[in-house]
């Protein structure tokens, strides 16, 4: 991979213009990073691990090809300044490095975060309680009232964007992918119209196309709340039609086989963060002053067992609903067309 020269290998203050079809040799330089396996990805990109050349530490490169976002450059402008404006200004959000662009892509070099995902983690261990949870949802709350401090709205809140820096038990949660974030003024209330997201996250203004501004993370907020405490979204259902409407009649509740050892305290976090009304939920800092997150929670049942059942058959039904999906498609693709 080269890297080109007009854009050196440094953060800057965004993305500049796609580098145009023909490049002359001379404007090119080696790149001080080299590539590995890949560790995700999305429509428009793929994230790798890369190794600096000089250096040999070890980071996570997020590749943007440039033909696919080339109609929607914004997305990657609003991710490089988001992440320039918020890197190092808060330990529990993953820190850019990087940012430079080669003929065909774009580069965000960012930490590399080893811990994992979140719920693997919790799955991993010999036991998980209520206030093991409220740890880490304030450790969340903190980080998106940064965010909304700097007038950012995360918009993909979501347990696999929970990531941790190492597998040090003691390691710190970050909050990683900033690529459906913007940028929000509290003026200008409820501006952001564009449906982006994770629908079991989403809230329900999203749906409704009214507008929606920073309330949409605290929604984000509760429904991760309700999924470390039970192994499941309150919204999960056997389609996205059915999530959505479910989402839009703020249709959930606590199943007595799994929250009967879970504090009314907690519950009562959740119901506000799920409220309906925008105006009526939870702002950041009011969520990190609610007692379930500001007091200190004495020890209940271990959680874990019951989480643990729940989080695996979610993932056996998303295994099992993608390979089907997958079938589908392939049959589709095979079968002769009707003329």
């Amino acid at each position: 991979m080269q890297a080109n020269h007009q854009n050196t290998p440094q953060i800057s203050d965004g993305p500049s213009a796609p580098a145009q079809k023909s490049i002359s040799k001379e404007k090119l330089l080696p790149c001080k990073y080299r590539t590995g396996r890949v560790l995700g990805g999305g429509s428009y990109s793929v994230v790798k691990e890369a190794v600096h050349v000089e250096t040999k530490e070890l980071y996570a490169a997020k590749i943007i090809n440039k033909k696919l976002v080339e109609k929607k450059p914004e997305f990657v402008k609003n991710e490089i300044t988001i992440l320039k404006r918020i890197s190092c200004g808060h330990p529990n959000i993953l820190r850019l490095v990087d940012y430079f662009e080669t003929v065909n892509n774009l580069y965000l070099i960012t930490e590399l975060a080893t811990g994992g995902e979140l719920f693997d983690r919790i799955c991993a261990q010999g036991s998980f309680y209520e206030a093991d949870a409220a740890r880490l949802i304030r450790t969340t709350a903190s980080a998106v009232n940064y965010l909304h401090e700097n007038g950012i709205v995360h918009r993909d809140l979501k347990p696999e964007n929970l990531l941790y820096r190492s597998k040090d038990p003691e390691s710190e949660l970050l909050i990683a992918d900033f690529g459906l974030s913007q940028f929000y003024d509290d003026s200008q209330y409820y501006m952001l119209m564009t449906a982006c997201g994770t629908p079991e996250y989403m809230a329900p203004e999203i749906f409704r196309r009214v507008g929606y501004g920073k309330s949409v993370d605290i929604w984000s907020i509760g429904v991760i709340t309700y999924f470390l405490l039970c192994g499941y979204s309150p919204f999960v259902r056997s389609s996205q039609v059915e999530v959505i409407e479910a989402v839009l009649a703020n249709q959930y509740e606590f199943h007595e086989a799994y929250w009967s050892g879970v504090s009314s305290t907690a519950k009562d976090f959740i119901r506000k963060c799920l409220e309906d009304d925008p105006a009526k939920r939870l702002t950041a800092i009011e969520a990190i002053q609610h007692p379930f997150l500001s007091t200190k929670i004495p020890a209940t049942a271990n959680l874990l067992p019951k989480v643990r059942e729940n989080f695996n058959a979610r993932k056996k039904f998303r295994k099992a609903f993608n390979a089907v999906r997958a079938f589908n498609t392939l049959k589709k693709d095979i079968e002769p067309k009707s003329r």
